[in-house]
Formats: structure tokens, C-alpha cells, sequence
């Protein structure tokens, strides 16, 4: 189930910021995020569509000054290039909300070798359901 609003659309589902990164493709400031040190069990979900995208399981310091993970949820992120063809844009599937970008081969001891450095306004956090 895919989203497709149209801008204005947009602009009225989400804050003037949220929509500045997502829609817009900005970045928010280093370090300001409000998951940047977040570490609690549960999901990310994209801001724009509340897709599940990334698991807490996979998210870990990378000291980038964003919220890291290297591994998404299967197809919830897309990666393209770049307009300027420097680095790999990644999105959301479902909407095309921008979440940030994706590096590889940095050295970073994880399973993937990557790091998806995301925009905390991009995503909303759920804590997982204690048994």
C-alpha cells in the first residue's frame, strides 16, 4: 500500500520540519535528534506513512551524530544515489519520505558493514509490548 499525496498534502500531514527532511530532502542539525542516544527495545517507523523500518535490535552507536542502524526491515527502505552522485540516499519504501543515507564498508563491526544514518524527524519510535 503505497502513499502518494501530493504536496500540499503533505505540508498539512506533517510539522514544517518533519516536512523539510522528508519531502524536502533536509537534514536535520548533528547531534539534536531526539534518538540519537536512544537505545529502548521496539521499532522505528517512518514519520510520513508509520511503516516499520528499522528494529531496535539493529541500531548502534556509530558517534555520526545521527540515529545509526545497519539494517532495515525487509523492503521498507529504498537506497538511490544521490542527486549529486556522492552518496546513497535512502527512503521509504512505502511513501518516498527521505531518511537519510547509507554508507558502507566504514569498518563498523556489525553484521553488514553499514551504516544508515537516519534523520531523527524522519522516524517515531514504538516500544516494544513487555510480555
Amino acid at each position: 500500500m503505497s502513499i502518494n499525496l501530493s504536496e500540499g498534502e503533505w505540508a498539512a500531514k506533517l510539522s514544517k520540519e518533519q516536512f523539510r527532511v522528508l519531502r524536502e530532502k533536509g537534514t536535520e542539525e548533528r547531534g539534536t535528534g531526539e534518538y540519537n542516544k536512544h537505545y529502548e527495545e521496539g521499532v522505528y517507523h517512518c514519520v510520513g506513512c508509520d511503516v516499520p523500518l528499522y528494529k531496535s535490535t539493529t541500531k548502534f552507536d556509530s558517534g555520526c551524530g545521527w540515529p545509526a542502524f545497519f539494517d532495515a526491515l525487509p523492503g521498507a527502505i529504498t537506497a538511490q544515489p544521490d542527486a549529486d552522485g556522492r552518496r546513497t540516499e535512502i527512503v521509504c519504501t512505502n511513501c518516498g519520505g527521505h531518511m537519510g543515507h547509507v554508507f558502507k564498508n566504514e569498518g563498523f563491526k556489525n553484521p553488514t558493514n553499514e551504516r544508515h544514518c537516519v534523520n531523527s524527524v524522519s522516524i517515531r519510535f514504538t516500544p516494544a509490548v513487555a510480555p
